[in-house]
């Protein structure tokens, strides 16, 4: 059992990056049907103030190492086909911290449908179509998952999370994302307690750090259970160094760093360069 909803594994060899659609699903129907489950105040955090939160999806593309330099190119060259006809968020590459040449991408969707809407539009389309054609040898393996944005813990904070589609950083000066990505046990109640602890020491860090930059924090719906990404930008690596070096001095942060230890089965962190057509920079 997870944090609610219908779960699939995403992970195939060698398919096209663009797939039949998922079928239909009711929006918020996840939290929905896992509303008699979980205690009321941790369901209220859990779910969004403001309505529905929207969904990402996150694609990641394994290359093959010998084909990453016509991928990318490729890639650069049709990167405004790509922001035509779906809503592109961040497009990185690994620097360190677990596989190389992972091509990892992140959208934005109002729902479900809005991404099935889009997805079936764009294999109609010619010219990405033909970067389909151009690409395809290119890749070992696919992979898509679908993740909540946590809103209400974030606005909490006073951030506003990564729905919003405008740019992010200087494409002439790009950044680093980093992805902490953390497997929780299983139960439905882990990902809402995950997100009270996290909103208690969250204010603490960003304290301590006012130049990092909490890009976003999400939760899985369709994909692996119970799996929590935070995403940061710093400027640079050292930055990033700093930042970690400060959060250390902050008080409610290892606190609540501690009781998440005792949730998170294992715990990741990956140095992402971003790589046009990215968005975010």
């Amino acid at each position: 059992a997870g944090g609610g909803g219908s779960w699939c594994s995403c992970k195939r060899p060698f398919v096209d990056q663009i797939d039949q659609p998922f079928s239909s699903m009711q929006k918020g129907g996840s939290i929905a049907r896992a509303a008699h489950r979980w205690p009321a105040a941790a369901l209220r955090r859990f779910s969004s103030g403001g309505g529905s939160p929207g969904i990402f999806e996150m694609r990641k593309y394994t290359l093959k190492p010998e084909k990453a330099g016509k991928y990318l190119s490729a890639l650069e060259a049709y990167g405004d086909v790509r922001k035509r006809l779906l809503p592109l968020r961040l497009f990185a590459l690994p620097e360190t911290g677990g596989q190389l040449f992972v091509a990892t991408h992140l959208y934005s969707y109002r729902d479900i449908a809005e991404r099935e809407e889009k997805r079936a539009k764009a294999i109609q389309d010619a010219e990405w179509l033909a970067f389909l054609s151009e690409t395809n040898e290119c890749l070992s393996t696919t992979e898509s998952s679908i993740y909540v944005e946590a809103k209400a813990t974030l606005e909490a904070c006073g951030l506003d999370g990564a729905s919003s589609p405008g740019p992010l950083g200087d494409p002439e000066s790009p950044g680093v994302y980093e992805f902490r990505r953390y497997q929780l046990r299983l139960g439905y109640d882990a990902v809402p307690l995950f997100l009270e602890h996290y909103g208690k020491g969250l204010p603490s860090k960003l304290e301590a750090d006012p130049q990092a930059k909490l890009v976003t924090l999400l939760y899985s719906d369709i994909g692996g259970l119970n799996e929590v990404y935070e995403v940061w930008r710093h400027d640079d690596v050292s930055a990033m160094t700093r930042s970690r070096v400060e959060a250390r001095k902050a008080t409610e942060w290892r606190a609540s760093i501690a009781q998440i230890a005792g949730l998170a089965q294992t715990f990741t962190t990956t140095i992402m360069k971003p790589v046009k057509p990215s968005v975010w920079n």
